[in-house]
């Protein structure tokens, strides 16, 4: 099972933001544990960085990167991928190319903690919480 993970839901990861944080360090874990196949868009990244560095300093910032380029794969943002992403663009283009990139990495579930960016996916949409029912 391939899952990819939004921007957000990460954050809620390492900064340990207290609504989502349980449901986001067990979906971690089974990501570790090879249950399931985790995927991070590319153009998070740099998002994630800045926000970590902000939050925890830049040492730690980099100490997460580097895990998360361990643990999961990156889906690709290419030219493809914002062109289809504007062409298919919702309400935010951020979201619109988070969702192109999960298309072509061809993930089966985008795990997010804001449903309304991704309304008219055809891939499967699901908090963290409401993953972990499934699993």
């Amino acid at each position: 099972m391939r899952v990819l993970l939004d921007t957000n839901v990460v954050l809620d990861l390492f900064l340990q933001r207290e609504e989502f944080f349980a449901e986001v360090e067990a979906i971690m874990n089974m990501i570790e544990a090879g249950k399931i196949k985790g995927y991070i868009c590319a153009n998070s990244m740099t998002t994630i960085d800045y926000f970590l560095t902000k939050s925890l300093g830049k040492d730690a910032s980099l100490s997460n990167v580097m895990l998360l380029l361990d643990k999961f794969q990156i889906a690709s943002v290419d030219k493809k991928v914002l062109t289809q992403a504007v062409q298919e663009c919702g309400r935010d283009y951020e979201d619109s190319v988070i969702y192109s990139s999960a298309k072509e990495a061809r993930v089966d579930f985008i795990i997010t903690c804001d449903k309304k960016g991704f309304q008219n996916s055809p891939i499967k949409v699901l908090s963290p919480k409401e993953f972990l029912s499934i699993m």
